[in-house]
């Protein structure tokens, strides 16, 4: 599955292949189909867009198109599913290791840290929590995902839930969907976000204006999260946010509507501080209902190094 805008704060995986469209140009007016495609997605080879042509994942005005030799008309509706290279798809065990902080036969929480793509996408084939999950445990590759049922960004740090058994796999995206699994995150903002806690309710989806960000747009699915000032100094605030939905980028998407982006987050305006050279944003709690005996669990990690020390110019001892 394409991770295009890489994890996510706390996605959901949603979807199994990414669709993309748009309006063709008059630059592209009566170019090739396969020429045009790679305005929409040129990280893919030519053999394998035309492969996307062939295999009727490729149309016109909502029409399917399937030779790539077809010339495509100013105005017309471009759209293309992303079905990804059938190699990409054979991923394979790499000894990576794991922080791992509870297991049992059907779950596994891992503290990810910074730096770890969850799933292979393009750019990342290799690497990946899910390449170490099934070197860990071969029986994994059974599993969707290898039992992945939420992801975090690459550059996000902290607490995920694996399952390790069909049944698992099962209940905990049923408990993520009904919003059962709760996760309570640590970040660093620019400015002062004030001193009571407020909630952002705004819907997330793709931007209009940049394949790689999300925004807060009308046509969105639905977002929530709270947001909880813990210190503020030298114009960096402290903050813990609980989501109530797991969309891709949120609690990123959120404080950066509201005028706070996380510090060194690039993607979304903010900017290295306290040592920080990547979003300063942590998964520092997780709780939930074990999917098998339903026994309330619940699991902390610290910050990290960079973030301990960025957190902690900012917070009072």
């Amino acid at each position: 599955m394409p991770e295009v805008t890489e994890g996510n704060d706390d996605a959901e995986l949603e979807s199994e292949h990414e669709t993309r469209s748009v309006a063709v140009s008059m630059q592209l007016h009566g170019q090739r189909l396969d020429k045009a495609l790679t305005t929409l997605a040129g990280e893919f080879s030519r053999n394998h867009l035309q492969s996307l042509v062939e295999g009727g994942h490729v149309t016109l005005n909502g029409v399917v198109a399937s030779q790539s030799s077809r010339k495509v008309k100013a105005g017309q509706k471009l759209a293309v599913t992303l079905v990804l290279p059938a190699e990409s798809l054979a991923f394979r065990p790499e000894d990576i290791p794991l922080d791992v902080v509870y297991e049992d036969a059907h779950i596994l929480v891992v503290n990810k840290p910074a730096g770890l793509v969850v799933h292979p996408a393009a750019g990342n084939w290799s690497g990946t929590l899910l390449n170490g999950l099934l070197h860990r445990d071969s029986s994994a590759a059974q599993l969707p995902r290898a039992g992945i049922v939420h992801r975090l960004d690459k550059d996000t740090s902290g607490l995920m839930v694996v399952g390790r058994s069909l049944q698992a796999v099962t209940t905990l995206v049923r408990d993520m969907a009904q919003r059962d699994i709760h996760r309570r995150y640590r970040a660093l903002v620019h400015g002062d976000v004030g001193d009571d806690m407020f909630t952002v309710d705004a819907p997330i989806g793709r931007d209009p204006s940049a394949r790689i960000r999300m925004a807060v747009v009308g046509s969105g699915k639905a977002a929530k999260t709270d947001v909880y000032p813990v210190a503020y100094a030298d114009g960096i605030c402290a903050i813990e946010c609980v989501l109530h939905t797991g969309r891709t980028h949120q609690i990123r998407v959120h404080l950066q509507q509201e005028g706070h982006p996380l510090v060194a987050d690039a993607v979304y305006g903010g900017k290295p501080a306290l040592g920080m050279q990547r979003q300063a944003l942590h998964a520092m709690r997780l709780s939930l209902a074990h999917p098998i005996t339903r026994e309330e669990l619940s699991f902390e990690a610290g910050l990290p190094p960079d973030m301990a020390a960025a957190w902690g110019s900012v917070v009072p001892d």
